[in-house]
């Protein structure tokens, strides 16, 4: 099996900007020489949720600080940039990697696109058509567009990729308009943390039997299946370090939430009225989570496996705020005691 880090870049209060950074850095600097295949990051805006606004900025600091982990956006949100800039920005990062880019897009969700002022009626198409241009732009010596947002006359990409025929791209899609639309694009498919594990089988499934239909061979190595994990040495122990953590993720999922209703204004106001999140603990440990010791994390995965065929896994290790210190130990737990016997 494959493995790989997926990483929120939370910035949970009493943590500098500075920090939050240098312990991302440190975390997938240990992936790699713990033999993880790939970090993913997930780009946010305009909150402590995540602090990867600028993902391919920080993409390009982490390749200069690593040599081989292969370094993902999971996922880019497309719709608030020009497909040019957009196409110009992954070439160049895929040069000054090495060919280690994989990029990851999606239409964006109420807090980016009310910031950028695009409507969400119209964020799925712009990230369709923007698609297509930055692939033609990858490949084509000199390429031209015009359709329903963009135009592009006679462009020749300068820089361009590395990776051949271009990086691979990957969708992280729910419903099965969007699963068509990545098909028919040759887009790979990428499974959420958020979703109940259940689901994201489902969702994952949709997305296999869709593009056999089409006569395409999807190929479960390159499919990442993302989960929150923790593994520590007693199921106590793994509470205790988690709960809090949890809780603050759970806020920040209910906040955007709210946003998506019309409501709710920043999220730190959000979190200062001392609200509960609908998520119980218990819930998300036997629904969700891949917490605990590693024989219980193991066996979750060894089921993904043998019962799903999932062969490359993705873990959040890093959220709300948990200590450095605790991250560091349970990735280190994962590689020696979870990851080498699968």
């Amino acid at each position: 099996m494959k493995f790989a880090l997926f990483h929120h870049v939370p910035w949970p209060q009493g943590h500098t900007h500075a920090q939050v950074f240098a312990e991302t850095t440190e975390q997938i600097q240990l992936a790699e020489a713990l033999g993880f295949h790939a970090a993913w990051l997930a780009e946010h805006h305009f909150s402590r949720y995540g602090l990867a606004s600028a993902s391919l900025m920080l993409a390009t600091h982490l390749a200069a600080h690593t040599s081989r982990i292969r370094l993902g956006t999971a996922v880019t949100i497309a719709p608030i940039r020009h497909p040019l800039h957009l196409a110009e920005e992954t070439a160049t990062l895929d040069v000054l990697s090495n060919g280690r880019l994989d990029f990851g897009v999606g239409s964006g969700g109420p807090v980016e696109l009310d910031g950028f002022r695009i409507s969400k009626n119209e964020s799925r198409e712009r990230m369709k058509e923007i698609v297509d241009i930055i692939k033609g732009l990858w490949v084509a010596p000199v390429y031209s567009h015009k359709g329903s947002f963009y135009e592009v006359q006679n462009v020749a990409l300068s820089p361009r990729p590395i990776q051949q025929p271009h990086p691979p791209i990957y969708a992280a899609v729910r419903n099965l308009e969007s699963v068509h639309a990545a098909v028919e694009r040759d887009l790979q498919f990428m499974t959420g943390v958020i979703p109940d594990t259940n689901v994201a089988l489902q969702q994952r499934q949709a997305y296999i039997d869709i593009a056999r239909q089409a006569g395409k061979r999807p190929n479960s190595d390159n499919l990442p299946f993302f989960r929150y994990v923790y593994v520590g040495e007693s199921e106590e122990q793994v509470r205790e370090d988690t709960e809090g953590p949890m809780q603050w993720v759970w806020e920040c999922i209910d906040w955007q939430d709210a946003r998506a209703e019309g409501r709710g204004g920043s999220l730190d106001d959000w979190m200062a009225n001392d609200r509960h999140s609908k998520t119980r603990y218990e819930d998300f440990y036997a629904n969700r989570a891949f917490f605990g010791t590693p024989d219980r994390v193991l066996e979750q995965i060894r089921g993904l496996r043998d019962h799903h065929g999932i062969t490359y896994f993705g873990g959040n290790f890093s959220f709300g705020g948990i200590e450095q210190a605790k991250s560091l130990r349970s990735l280190n737990l994962f590689a020696r005691e979870v990851a080498a016997k699968l």
